[in-house]
This record gives C-alpha cells, structure tokens and sequence, in this order.
C-alpha cells in the first residue's frame, strides 16, 4: 500500500529545517487561572444544519460466526435546492439472504439492484424533470413494481434462493416503507420514544401474534428465524407497503436480524442516537452486536431526518 505522507529529501539527505527566530514568540502554558472543564461536564448535541437535509451512514460485517455474508444494502441521499423547493430524496435498502438456502447471497444482491435501479430511475429521476407534472404512479406503486421485479429475477436466476427486503424511500415530507420478511425498520424520536414499522414475517411472530406464545418465548424459540414470506421463494405477492408523514426530527433505523437479534432496541436507541455523526452510530451499533456473540450477518443504515 503506498504511503499518503513522506519525507521530501534533496540529493544527499533530508531537508534541514530552519531554526525559530529569536524574535518569533515561545509557545507559553496556560495560566493557572484558565478555567478547565472535566469531561464529564461536556454535553454533545447532533449539529444543526441552517438548510435541514438528511444525513445518512451504514454500516456491515460478516459477524463472529458466519464465514460469508449474505446480506446486501443500498444507500442514497440527495438534495434537490433552489430557490423554488426543497427536496430531500434518500432510498435506503437492507436485503438479508436467507441462510440455508442456495445463492442466498445472490437473492440479496439481485434484491438490492434491481429494486434500486427502478425506483431511481422512476421515482428519483422524474423528480428532476423540469415539469414532470403529476406522475403517472404513486410511490407505493413504484415500489411495489420494483419488488415484483425482483421477485421474478431471483426465481430465474438464483432459484432455491430468498431474502428478506426493507426499504425506506423519502421524498420531501413523506416516508414510505416496504417490507418483506424480518429485517426491520425503526424510528428513534428526540424523546427516547421508539416505534418499530415493519412486522416480521416469520412462524415464531406469527405464534406470538395469535398469543400462543409469549414474547420471552419468541425470543428463545428454535425456529424463530423460519420465515413464511421471503423474496424469491413462492407465487408472487404483494410487499407490506404503507406511506406515512416524515417526523419533523429522529433517526431512521433500517437493519437486518444480526443486529435487532443480537441488541437490545434500548440499546441500539442509545447507540444510534448519542452521536451527531450516523456513520459513527452504524460502527458502534456492529461493534455491539459482534460483543454480543456476532451469531448472524449484521447490515444497519441510519438516517438522522431534518429538524
């Protein structure tokens, strides 16, 4: 790997620095009446920005005990300013391949692809348009295009394949989720108040829904990554899909089951929202869950919304 600094030497040796002059001023310690604050008495706040825009980071690891990864993601956010509008635009997309079945992997990135290229083109690039007018299908439409798409490639090209897919699409004011198996979507409010969007589409959930089950018994269960609707595998069929105002301010946490199945969601709250930076959270989120055992592939995307 090339180094990025070096020592610049003329032929015959090192460049010689000049000695300070004696009229330049010496470096002084403060005096002992500056004030000093401890650490602890130092608050951090996220920054606030004059023009509120997304920000957005990810984060990915294999985990402690898998030797590959199956998991995929995509990750978009722009800006469209002008004296006329302001349009935020972020498509984000956790895809999880379903483990134990052939090409998993390949189901995740096909997912990840061909979901992403559709709605950019149609649902992002139309936008830019000068007067593109009402479109001629809605968000969720596109979405689910998208998804049915998908759903055919996977079939055709890694067959036996699956995988989970969670998808935040926000267009100015307005979220839409998709979702489809059991990665997760999350909202983390400035209140400490979280909110889980997606519901998972797996046995063990099912059970617990109907109150068969309790949710410590869940949580144990040893089917509880069997899931009854994944992408890739089965008729086609519709994705969950709902769209909803965005929170005036709060995080979007879009992640697969190596993180929410590895920490807690007060955790991950704490984590994704005491540092001003989403790529940081997305690293000490994947350091957690890797401390917890790291038993699964871990994929997390954060997107901190305009104040």
């Amino acid at each position: 790997m090339n180094k990025l600094f070096r020592k610049f030497r003329r032929k015959g040796g090192p460049v010689a620095m000049p000695a300070p002059s004696s009229t330049e001023s010496p470096t002084r310690p403060l005096p002992d009446s500056f004030p000093s604050f401890p650490p602890s008495t130092i608050e951090t706040h996220p920054l606030r920005l004059e023009t509120p825009q997304l920000l957005s980071g990810c984060g990915y690891s294999v985990g402690m005990q898998r030797d590959h990864n199956e998991d995929a993601l995509f990750s978009l956010t722009t800006t469209l300013l002008s004296e006329a509008q302001s349009l935020p635009f972020g498509l984000y997309i956790v895809a999880d391949g379903m483990g134990g079945h052939k090409h998993g992997e390949v189901a995740s990135e096909i997912a990840v692809h061909t979901i992403a290229a559709h709605v950019v083109r149609k649902a992002y690039l139309l936008q830019l348009a000068p007067n593109n007018g009402n479109p001629e299908q809605s968000l969720q439409e596109i979405l689910q295009e998208a998804i049915h798409i998908a759903h055919r490639a996977i079939m055709r090209e890694a067959p036996g394949g699956g995988t989970t897919l969670t998808a935040g699409l926000i267009l100015g004011g307005q979220m839409t989720i998709a979702h489809i198996g059991d990665s997760r979507a999350y909202l983390f409010y400035p209140n400490g108040r979280l909110e889980i969007l997606t519901r998972d589409h797996s046995l063990v959930k099912r059970l617990e829904e109907l109150g068969q089950i309790s949710a410590e018994e869940a949580a144990i269960h040893p089917q509880r990554n069997v899931l009854y609707r994944a992408l890739g595998r089965g008729d086609l069929f519709d994705a969950e899909i709902f769209t909803t105002s965005l929170p005036e301010s709060g995080h979007l946490l879009i992640c697969s089951d190596g993180l929410w199945g590895a920490v807690s969601d007060q955790e991950m709250y704490r984590l994704a929202t005491t540092v001003s930076s989403p790529a940081e959270a997305c690293q000490r989120l994947i350091e957690a869950a890797n401390a917890a055992g790291g038993p699964d592939n871990i994929t997390v995307l954060l997107v901190r919304l305009p104040d």
